[in-house]
């Protein structure tokens, strides 16, 4: 069985993280998960406290394995999301768009493990610095908002350069990227967009099925002129937002033609006109599963892998 320092340290049975993606990661989705041996994370993007309250009770009904909650730094609601966390005693915290050193301490008191998410080599020394847990180094071929290096070029540079274990993210949906991330120095994954495509995940059957049917070319990076650049699978409304940064138009404009349109495609399955945000990764995802059918799919097939080459 494929065991890390990850599993020990999060106390979790395998080496894999579900990515708090928000309006997709509600606490169905990373129940199941946590259920399933992995660690399931609940997405805040940019929801007020009552939410995430109402979806760390439901998680707590649904599990008794440790679960996490991921914090959008930038989120308006952000400091009463930290004071619920608090409050809750939530064990993981993953986090993303910002520096959650201002809120260590208080997550040190209580013990609960706090992981950043970084795109880059110094953010990573940075995080480890300012008393990080573990780190969740993405490369580009995410979904969502993402970075400009690939994970197979950041996650060695990051390895060899933190004590700290790294987490990989990005690209990664099955066992043979699992032993490829363990063979370029994380201790673990974080998978995203391979559970959208499950059957306890709430997102819209028509996110789902765009994905399945995406192939290696659906996904595309709109937003590189705002300086946040996003990947989603290529619609009207990335033509038309690519369009607009091709006119040179003013970045307020662009964020504002951007705005709802994640919940419009996972909440209205609306996949025409709304962010049907996904990774590289989705020309490799043709079903439907449960998240326990994904995990155990994965750790097989990464199991596999391991004996063939310890045969050599």
């Amino acid at each position: 069985m494929i065991k890390t320092e990850i599993c020990e340290l999060l106390d979790i049975e395998y080496p894999i993280i579900q990515g708090g993606m928000a309006w997709v990661a509600t606490s169905e989705l990373a129940a199941a998960v946590s259920n399933a041996g992995g660690l399931g994370i609940i997405g805040c993007g940019a929801a007020p406290k009552d939410v995430i309250k109402d979806e760390i009770n439901k998680i707590k009904k649904l599990t008794n394995k440790p679960f996490g909650v991921n914090v959008m730094l930038l989120s308006p609601h952000v400091d009463d999301i930290i004071q619920l966390l608090y409050e809750e005693k939530v064990p993981v915290v993953t986090t993303g768009a910002g520096n959650p050193g201002k809120y260590m301490n208080g997550f040190k008191e209580i013990g609960t493990k706090v992981i950043p998410v970084v795109p880059s080599v110094a953010l990573g020394k940075r995080m480890e610095k300012i008393g990080a847990d573990a780190i969740i180094v993405e490369g580009t071929e995410a979904g969502g908002h993402i970075g400009e290096l690939t994970t197979m070029s950041l996650i060695p540079q990051v390895a060899d350069e933190v004590t700290i274990p790294v987490i990989a993210a990005g690209g990664i949906a099955d066992g043979r990227g699992l032993i490829a991330a363990l063979a370029l120095g994380a201790k673990g994954v974080q998978i995203g967009t391979r559970f959208v495509c499950t059957v306890e995940c709430r997102a819209h059957e028509n996110y789902k099925n765009a994905i399945i049917k995406s192939s290696d070319r659906d996904a595309v990076v709109t937003g590189r002129s705002t300086g946040h650049p996003v990947r989603a699978l290529k619609n009207k409304f990335t033509k038309n937002l690519l369009e607009l940064e091709k006119q040179n138009t003013d970045i307020e404009a662009i964020e504002k033609f951007g705005a709802g349109m994640l919940r419009k495609a996972v909440i209205d399955g609306d996949v025409v006109n709304g962010s049907v945000m996904a990774g590289q990764i989705s020309g490799l995802i043709k079903d439907i599963k449960t998240c326990e059918e994904v995990i155990q799919d994965i750790v097989a097939e990464a199991e596999r892998i391991r004996n063939r080459i310890f045969s050599i």
